[in-house]
């Protein structure tokens, strides 16, 4: 078959990582042919950097009708991804996105609907479930090894970003420009990976976000989110960017014991038998079941955004299943939405949310947002840089 002839939309950090990989065929079947982006400079770039063989667009509609691209790569702003990845897939376009889905799951719902409607294969670049951790992770909880999940709780503080990363760009942690702080920065692996390693999503969330604590920001840079499932298990999502040296520690509790992933490594306390037939049994005042502390074996490299890419092409190509559907996209995005709502409503949250409600709030914090510019603004610019 011939090669997939990919177009990269947005020409910032993250475009031009990709492009960089294409451009050198490390993704098998995959060819970048294209790219898009309405600035000049970035243009010039990508003649310079890319060569003349690939062609070069303002606009992401003019790159889809020349007729010389099967599928987009999505590189651009927030705000924008919903929309271009719905009209490219209107326009017969496979689609691959950039991480987040979007900025409000209103949004990326009528995205979700439009991928619906087409045949296309339609991803998005959740690089972190390339991780071999977070797969053998979920492939312990799947295979019933931990028994039913009692407790999730991630601590991941070590995101740190000090004031003059945020004074570096006027768009940074504005609401306008990016439509949230960490959570929709830097924490949407870990969001994404929170459901998907466990295969849970929360009925309902209680948040506290703090917004421009220690920084001199408008968004949210300090969560503390507790939530409940729906079969009694409970989880806890402690993160920051303002904390050094920070941590990343993911623990679950079940059944049959704790595993923690931290330090890219993962243990495993693991019980003879499970709490619920131990609890049944011992007839005695004290006593716990006995347990075992294992050091579980991954194996492999983490291909990351290439590993995805790859995954993509593949699926185009020869329609294996993919690993990251940009329809899974809304997970992530509902947990940080319902962060946010349960913030400025000071109160629970039930899943799915009130997604009109929390689409006005947002509007709220657009209205009053530091930068002049509006969220329409930013389509122009690449705001994906060093998350």
């Amino acid at each position: 078959m011939a090669n997939v002839r990919i177009g990269i939309v947005g020409l910032g950090n993250m475009g031009t990582g990709h492009a960089r990989y294409l451009i050198k065929n490390e993704v098998k079947g995959g060819e970048l042919v294209a790219v898009a982006d309405p600035r000049e400079d970035q243009l010039a770039w990508a003649k310079e950097e890319l060569g003349e063989h690939v062609a070069r667009f303002e606009t992401m509609e003019e790159m889809i009708a020349s007729g010389t691209i099967d599928g987009v790569l999505i590189c651009t702003p927030h705000y924008a991804h919903p929309e271009q990845a719905a009209k490219a897939l209107e326009l017969g376009m496979h689609v691959l996105i950039e991480k987040p889905a979007g900025v409000y799951t209103r949004q990326v719902r009528e995205m979700n609907e439009a991928a619906a409607k087409s045949d296309k294969v339609f991803g998005i670049m959740y690089n972190q479930r390339t991780n071999p951790l977070y797969a053998k992770l979920k492939d312990l909880i799947a295979s019933g090894e931990l028994g039913e999940v009692r407790r999730t709780n991630w601590i991941i503080t070590n995101w740190y970003r000090p004031q003059s990363y945020y004074d570096s760009g006027g768009w940074r942690a504005t609401w306008a420009g990016e439509g949230g702080g960490v959570l929709i920065n830097q924490d949407p692996h870990q969001l994404d990976l929170w459901q998907w390693t466990t295969g849970m999503m929360p009925t309902r969330v209680r948040a506290f976000c703090a917004f421009g604590k220690h920084r001199n920001i408008e968004v949210e840079n300090d969560v503390t989110a507790y939530v409940e499932y729906e079969n009694g298990a409970t989880g806890l999502f402690v993160t920051s960017t303002y904390e050094t040296p920070g941590t990343n520690r993911f623990e679950i509790t079940g059944e049959r014991g704790k595993i923690v992933v931290e330090d890219d490594q993962i243990k495993f306390w693991r019980t003879r038998v499970s709490e619920t037939e131990f609890n049944e049994t011992f007839k005695g005042g004290f006593g716990q079941p006995e347990c075992w502390k294992c050091d579980v074996p991954v194996k492999g490299g983490n291909p990351g955004h290439k590993g995805i890419t790859q995954d993509w092409v593949n699926a185009i190509a020869n329609g294996t299943p993919l690993l990251a559907p940009g329809e899974e996209g809304i997970k992530g995005l509902t947990l940080s939405n319902a962060m946010l709502l349960s913030t400025w409503t000071d109160n629970w949250v039930d899943l799915p949310i009130n997604e009109d409600l929390f689409y006005t709030k947002l509007q709220e914090q657009i209205a009053a947002s530091q930068s002049n510019k509006k969220a329409d603004d930013y389509q122009t610019l690449e705001v994906k840089g060093t998350h």
